[in-house]
């Protein structure tokens, strides 16, 4: 089921696996498959993960959901850490690549979609210092088909939820709960959020899942992220990044009771444990962020769509 220890070299490379992890994946995986608990347990989490490929999950795309899968990862061998998960998805690659092959999906999507692998390791040595993956229940939904890559930013197939379906239903579009939707993510390590790359990453996508979608009628594209909080408005110029890419979307005043501190302080400075007083202050957002929290302020998850 894992790559062949001396394929596995080039399979990493295409999953964009930075060169400074791939020699200790390809050193532990004789640890693991000397372990027949665990290549038994392996086996479980791939058959959990591709059962039903492609298929969309009923589940409120606002929130992170504990999957049985999740579960079955996280009892991974302790003594391989946050590489288990890793060997997970490197088994489940042939069953990815057969799903995309079958929709017809185009090699270059394909490819760039299952490098989120690469890229997320790529998290894990930022804040950790080593091999791993830390966000298993993530790169899931890249490898059961409800997640492309086109340009700049990620889509997935996603059904809308109770609350937001009454939003979009009340602009005039035929919408309910558990109509198809796309969800915006927007990816790490890749290049300026700029007006341009987000321009041409939706119209790729239009034509991308229009072509290879086409019995899904999706009424909107909804987007939750602390990049949609309202308040980074008070801090950054109108024409940055951060305030056009808010202005593609129809921003939704949900009241969220519990802020969400550590996104920003995550993704802007990498390690979302760092104390806040010696936050850098390099550049507008860094300023913004820090700032905010310094003075006793929070960031909150923010919300919002646009008719797709």
């Amino acid at each position: 089921m894992l790559p062949d220890a001396v394929d596995l070299p080039e399979v990493l490379l295409d999953l964009a696996v930075s060169h400074e992890d791939i020699n200790e994946v390809i050193a532990r995986r004789r640890e693991l498959t000397s372990d027949a608990g665990a290549m038994r347990l392996l086996e479980e989490c791939v058959e959990e993960l591709v059962r039903d490929i492609g298929e969309v999950p009923v589940r409120d795309p606002e929130r992170i959901e504990v999957t049985r899968f999740t579960e079955l990862v996280d009892e991974g061998p302790q003594a391989l850490g946050r590489l288990f998960p890793v060997y997970v998805f490197l088994a489940a690659l042939p069953f990815a690549r057969a799903y995309h092959k079958e929709r017809g999906i185009p090699e270059d999507v394909s490819r760039r979609t299952l490098a989120d692998l690469g890229r997320n390791m790529a998290v894990h040595r930022r804040r950790y210092g080593s091999a791993g993956l830390h966000v298993p229940f993530w790169i899931r939904l890249h490898f059961r088909g409800e997640l492309y890559q086109t340009g700049r930013l990620q889509f997935e197939r996603a059904l809308l939820g109770e609350r937001r379906a009454s939003v979009v239903a009340a602009a005039g579009i035929e919408a309910g709960p558990e109509t198809p939707c796309l969800s915006v993510h927007i990816p790490d390590f890749s290049g300026p959020l700029s007006a341009a790359a987000c321009d041409r990453s939706v119209a790729l996508a239009r034509e991308f899942f229009a072509r290879y979608f086409p019995e899904e009628p999706y009424a909107a594209a909804v987007c939750h992220s602390w990049l949609l909080d309202g308040q980074l408005r008070q801090y950054l110029p109108a024409q940055s990044n951060i305030v056009r890419f808010q202005e593609r979307f129809q921003l939704v005043n949900t009241p969220d009771s519990d802020p969400s501190d550590h996104a920003p302080v995550q993704f802007v400075f990498g390690n979302p444990d760092l104390e806040i007083a010696g936050l850098p202050r390099r550049t507008a957002l860094e300023r913004a962020v820090g700032d905010h929290l310094r003075d006793g302020g929070h960031w909150y998850t923010g919300h919002g769509w646009f008719a797709w």
